[in-house]
């Protein structure tokens, strides 16, 4: 049997070095692997607690090390993230074990000169009265940016465009796993009928605050449960559910969804619509078309056509009742799902807010008068949400903000106009999301 910690360092390089998502390079490592649940867990544990704390654990390294941190050979540098997460966040693990299998794990990968160093750091560590130091709150973006482990330029972001409080309270929010959601197929079944049938096959289910919205744990995979396979339920954050309910779509309805990859919004509006009216579903790429069409097959939706489209200079569609209009973005609002994805470089781009913009004139064109319009994101930058509606409204006068009727629970992170709103985790209970609703005056 494989050894739990090898295998989370294998996921670990495989992600620093190949830039691998951490959720596909961890569950591929846990099937090979066939460790027990107990050891598979905690291989989750070292993996996504290495990714959420990295840059505090470099800034400790720094402190004990003689070596600065960008001389010090990769995976030396990731055994002794792991040994300092072990030692200083992770309850259960005795500092001896720490500190002897970090050494283990060096000499393993016939690092024999690092298991010295990696053994002189640990029990500095382990006899030291202050594990560690962070910087000045006088830097306070430098300070939080260490503290929570994101880029300095993110923790001024949210500084500046959202407060203090709430972006402690966003970068807080970026360790740990987020919860799964669900939306319930009503096309096949109830909510009541899914919550009972989840509980036979395990899975424990509660109510949201939006209708046909679920909160499931103790999932395992799921795509082993049959009723995931007969079509019962997709999975779907409570934020874009949030996003398909604020559409409002009615049945008889044409409804263009004009990123729709990988498909989720589609689906539920084509439930909300009682499978009757008409939606195109389109993307960029053939293999996300197929997500798509294969998903709308599993959830017995038939109004659903893909359409293979550039959503910015796109061929015309037919004039529709309701757009959606979830743009490509810069995902800071998942991060917490994508942990890594915040050390990347280019994490913020600048020529977003003008492909968004103009994915978002080309779109607004399609809408009937009367029509509505949801514009959003799953990010959390004024720059790509905000502003672009604010410049749209300004620059076509035929267009307003039209009302948002969101659910009872959900409440307003930041001062906002009524047709918009940015959805932060601490505050709806879902990921970072921002949604405008929009009508055509004449």
């Amino acid at each position: 049997m494989a050894n739990p910690r090898g295998t989370a360092l294998s996921v670990l390089l495989k992600i620093e070095n190949e830039g691998a998502y951490s959720n596909l390079a961890l569950n591929h490592a846990l099937r090979e692997a066939k460790l027990s649940a107990v050891d598979s867990g905690f291989v989750s544990a070292l993996v996504y607690g290495v990714l959420e704390r990295k840059l505090l654990l470099d800034y400790i390294i720094s402190q004990y090390s003689k070596i600065p941190l960008r001389k010090i050979e990769t995976t030396t540098k990731m055994i002794l993230r792991m040994g300092l997460l072990q030692l200083l966040f992770m309850d259960k693990v005795p500092e001896s074990a720490a500190v002897n299998e970090s050494v283990n794990l060096a000499k393993k990968r016939k690092l024999q000169k690092s298991a010295g160093f990696i053994n002189g750091i640990l029990r500095s560590v382990t006899r030291a009265e202050q594990k560690y130091r962070l910087p000045d709150r006088s830097d306070i973006s430098r300070y939080y940016s260490v503290l929570y482990s994101v880029p300095r330029e993110l923790a001024e972001l949210w500084i500046t465009s959202y407060g203090e409080a709430n972006a402690v309270e966003l970068m807080k929010g970026l360790s740990g796993r987020p919860r799964i959601c669900a939306r319930v197929n009503t096309l096949k079944t109830d909510a009541d009928s899914l919550i009972k049938r989840l509980s036979d096959e395990g899975v424990r289910a509660e109510r949201l605050m939006l209708a046909d919205a679920l909160e499931l744990s103790a999932t395992g995979s799921i795509e082993r449960l049959s009723s995931y396979r007969e079509g019962l339920f997709h999975i779907q954050d409570l934020s874009s559910q949030l996003c398909a309910a604020a559409l409002d779509p009615k049945p008889r309805d044409l409804v263009l969804d004009v990123c729709a990859a990988p498909g989720g919004k589609s689906f539920t509006a084509a439930q909300l619509m009682k499978n009757r009216g008409r939606i195109f579903s389109c993307d960029l790429y053939d293999h996300k078309l197929r997500l798509i069409e294969d998903g709308a097959r599993r959830l017995g939706i038939g109004i659903i056509t893909v359409q293979k489209r550039d959503a910015a200079k796109g061929k015309p569609l037919p004039e529709a009742d309701r757009i959606l209009c979830d743009v490509p973005c810069g995902g800071l609002g998942i991060l917490s799902r994508k942990p890594e994805i915040r050390y990347k470089e280019g994490l913020f781009d600048n020529k977003l807010p003008e492909l968004q913009y103009e994915i978002l004139c080309k779109s607004a064109s399609l809408l009937a008068v009367g029509g509505r319009l949801i514009y959003s994101t799953c990010t959390l930058n004024p720059k790509e949400n905000n502003e672009v509606v604010s410049r749209f409204l300004e620059e076509h006068p035929d267009f307003a903000g039209a009302g948002l009727n969101l659910p009872q629970g959900i409440e307003r992170a930041v001062g906002e106009k009524d047709h918009e709103i940015t959805l932060m985790p601490h505050k709806a209970g879902c990921d970072g999301f921002y949604l405008a609703a929009l009508t055509r005056r004449s």
